[in-house]
């Protein structure tokens, strides 16, 4: 496993999957399943906005903190591996934020 943070916090999350949700926070919110997951990244995501509408850069790295933690929580819950979204990412490398997301428009039956 590579040795970035966000990998090793990975890690560690993926070793409270089954754990004691009354001695692990992480353990209790993979018990709740991908749902409760999905609304603390949504709550997170609110808070890492306000904190940059505010101009608070301090708050907005705690926030972020926060909010990468809960989508690492998300990924396991639903199953998906970090490789699997750095891959996505690696693919999209290089290429044109619009040009990208027309073409995922147009695999979707979007666009036009």
């Amino acid at each position: 496993m590579n040795d970035h943070i966000l990998d090793r916090l990975a890690a560690t999350i993926a070793s409270r999957q089954g754990g004691d949700p009354e001695t692990s926070y992480t353990a209790k919110l993979l018990a709740k399943g991908p749902v409760k997951s999905a609304q603390k990244v949504g709550e997170e995501a609110v808070e890492v906005a306000i904190e940059a509408a505010r101009g608070d850069a301090e708050a907005l790295a705690s926030e972020s903190a926060d909010l990468l933690y809960h989508l690492l929580v998300l990924w396991t819950a639903a199953g998906v591996t970090p490789d699997r979204v750095w891959a996505k990412l690696e693919a999209r490398e290089g290429t044109s934020g619009l040009a990208e997301k027309a073409a995922r428009g147009q695999a979707n039956g979007e666009g036009e």
